[in-house]
């Protein structure tokens, strides 16, 4: 298998928990053009999830005087709450923290990552930070996929979210995985311009 290929399609598969999802190139909602999310939970009582590719302009050390210092970008991840942050990691040591897949994690004990981005026991390439979150209530996902807006994706490896470009990721993925994606990802971001 080629080591670059971060997933496999899931064609007419109920989304988990740990799959990515990807807008179709021309989903109407402006919050989720062209994004791929980290689907962190997906049960009966809904979704909710982190866009990976949409880079704030502001570093986390701006955000908390805490974190002064600290020069990680913060990203949005999602028109939900966008008051809270919130953060995935490749720690699986960190307390408190809830698997996401065998690789990534989802929150934790904060005054402790704190203390380890300080003490540089924990890489800043291993931690992404989130401004607000996306979330579907129960069953609203499925039925987004079933209008053709997602297309969900397993996930090989936690490698995609730290080492490609955000504003490359989402068509990255697309080419990646050849046929009619990489036919998607050459779709221009307005089809008038086609």
């Amino acid at each position: 298998m080629d080591n670059n290929i971060f997933f496999k399609y899931k064609n007419d598969i109920a989304p988990t928990s740990g799959s990515i999802l990807v807008s179709e190139p021309h989903l109407p909602d402006l919050n989720f053009d062209r994004t791929v999310i980290l689907l962190c939970k997906h049960d009966d009582q809904g979704s909710f999830g982190f866009v990976l590719n949409r880079k704030s302009k502001v570093k986390i050390g701006e955000l908390l005087p805490e974190m002064e210092g600290l020069d990680i970008p913060v990203y949005i991840g999602g028109p939900v709450e966008q008051n809270t942050l919130h953060f995935i990691h490749r720690d699986d040591t960190l307390p408190e923290a809830e698997k996401i897949t065998q690789e990534l994690f989802w929150g934790g004990e904060f005054a402790l990552l704190l203390s380890w981005l300080h003490d540089k026991v924990i890489s800043p390439d291993d931690v992404r930070f989130f401004l607000g979150y996306s979330g579907w209530a129960a069953g609203q996902l499925q039925d987004e996929i079933d209008e053709n807006s997602w297309m969900v994706f397993e996930p090989m490896a936690g490698e995609l979210l730290f080492t490609t470009r955000p504003e490359d990721m989402w068509k990255a993925i697309l080419e990646k995985m050849g046929g009619r994606f990489s036919l998607y990802a050459k779709y221009p971001s307005d089809p008038r311009l086609n």
